[in-house]
């Protein structure tokens, strides 16, 4: 699967800490992120992670266009509902694209735990049957 990384300034460490904890798992599948967390991530994990420009910069922008494609399976994006930022246009485009498109998408770690357990049991596998042309 294809898996998308996301996370606010806030949240970034979690993110690395949630990469370590599920490496195992995350090291089979392919992974995108934004450039500071992808490299945040590679750095603590060593997973093999392509980065896209800061969020900030357009690198959300850059993952909702591979969701339109179809080209992302599954989206972990742990925002900060408290400190966010000023992003709020990129977050709804992204998760409105996520529903279109059919992609499950965790924007905190309970959900994120329940998505890569739900993805190491073979749960997600009904997005070949939902989505045929991948």
């Amino acid at each position: 699967m294809n898996i998308a990384l996301i996370a606010h300034n806030s949240k970034k460490e979690l993110m690395v800490q949630f990469c370590i904890a599920y490496c195992g798992i995350l090291s089979r599948h392919s992974l995108c992120a934004t450039r500071n967390t992808g490299k945040m991530v590679h750095e603590a994990t060593g997973l093999d992670i392509f980065r896209y420009m800061d969020g900030g910069e357009g690198g959300e922008q850059q993952i909702a266009a591979r969701i339109a494609s179809n080209e992302i399976d599954l989206l972990l994006y742990f925002r900060d509902p408290i400190n966010g930022g000023q992003r709020s246009l990129d977050e709804a485009n992204l998760l409105r694209l996520c529903d279109v498109h059919n992609i499950p998408v965790a924007t905190n770690i309970a959900t994120g735990e329940a998505l890569i357990h739900a993805l190491e049991r073979g749960d997600l596998d009904w997005r070949n049957i939902v989505n045929p042309k991948k």
